[in-house]
């Protein structure tokens, strides 16, 4: 089947985003924006058909089968239960929501319309990603024990910028964090405990944070991150007969190593080749449509809301707060 797809916001991501789809084939056929003018602009730019001034309109248009939500975090859960509320499947941009309440809704919700729903982890579905889980089911490294990885940008310091602003889920957490947190998931499954320590600003946002997951059987994962300084950006998933190392970037096309126990280059892969790489994470969410089951996956719905449990549970223990925990605990009291 051709999947007609929407998309909901007009920034950055989503201009990527579509670049990057457009050129597979992907079929874009309508833009909603909260101003005709942007999702005019936006539509031209992309050869898009339609324009329309609100996200209640696009999301009304029967023209649409699924609907890509670009809007910043503190917008996903009311842009996608609007989606789902019109029968569109919807495709959500990380971080999926803002707090792991937020996300039963979202994916409830979808259960209830009988549509597919997703978080765009567009990791989880490059080719070097389904490769790396291979490796590990067929015994490559032995069990796995340890994964660690960084992300860490020099991003805007500007106060008024998303990123700085606890009101449109800001800090480090939501926007890069989520990437190693998401990443040790997928290796060795839902944590059984956090222990988390970092950095806030002024606004009470987190600038940095590192995070110890124990998962099953006393498998651990140490991730850090931080929006004003770089790092390398590596990770490394350690077994007890090997281990894989990924460079920088490595939650982008990389180049990346399969060692023994001794630490000797057994097998080298190079991944670059690929562009952004986010059609995979469409083409993988077309075929969860078609097949009518909206579940499981590289990216199950359920994972999402196990991800972003473990992330309100960090930033809990780190100190922040934003207006939507609230909703998920009003002994927390409002954020001020």
């Amino acid at each position: 089947m051709t999947v007609r797809w929407g998309v909901i916001g007009t920034g950055g991501i989503a201009h990527s985003f579509v670049t990057d789809c457009s050129a597979t084939g992907i079929e874009f056929v309508a833009v909603g924006s909260r101003t005709r003018e942007s999702a005019e602009a936006f539509a031209t730019e992309h050869g898009i058909a339609r324009a329309h001034g609100s996200y209640a309109d696009l999301v009304a248009d029967d023209g649409v089968d699924a609907v890509y939500v670009a809007t910043p975090h503190s917008r996903h859960a009311e842009d996608a239960l609007l989606a789902i509320a019109a029968g569109k499947h919807v495709l959500v941009e990380k971080a999926f929501t803002i707090t792991a309440a937020e996300a039963r809704r979202v994916v409830d919700a979808a259960r209830r319309a009988d549509v597919a729903v997703m978080e765009a982890m567009w990791t989880r579905f490059l080719p070097q990603s389904v490769m790396i889980r291979e490796l590990i089911a067929e015994g490559r490294i032995g069990r796995p024990r340890v994964v660690e990885a960084t992300h860490h940008q020099a991003l805007s310091t500007d106060p008024q910028h998303r990123l700085n602003d606890p009101a449109l889920g800001g800090g480090a957490i939501l926007d890069l964090g989520v990437y190693p947190i998401s990443f040790a998931v997928d290796v060795l499954g839902t944590p059984t405990a956090v222990a988390a320590a970092g950095t806030l600003s002024d606004q009470g946002v987190d600038t940095q944070m590192g995070i110890l997951l124990t998962h099953e059987g006393g498998t651990q994962s140490v991730v850090h991150f931080g929006l004003d300084l770089r790092s390398p950006n590596t990770a490394s998933i350690i077994g007890e007969d090997g281990r894989i190392d990924l460079d920088a970037t490595w939650y982008t096309p990389t180049t990346w190593r399969l060692r023994d126990r001794d630490g000797v280059v057994v097998e080298e892969f190079d991944s670059r080749e690929e562009r952004t790489g986010y059609a995979h994470e469409v083409r993988a969410f077309e075929a969860m449509i078609a097949s009518g089951t909206h579940e499981g996956g590289a990216m199950d719905p359920e994972e999402t809301v196990a991800v972003m449990a473990v992330m309100d549970e960090a930033r809990r223990q780190v100190g922040v707060r934003y207006a939507a925990d609230q909703d998920q605990d009003p002994a927390r009291g409002p954020v001020d």
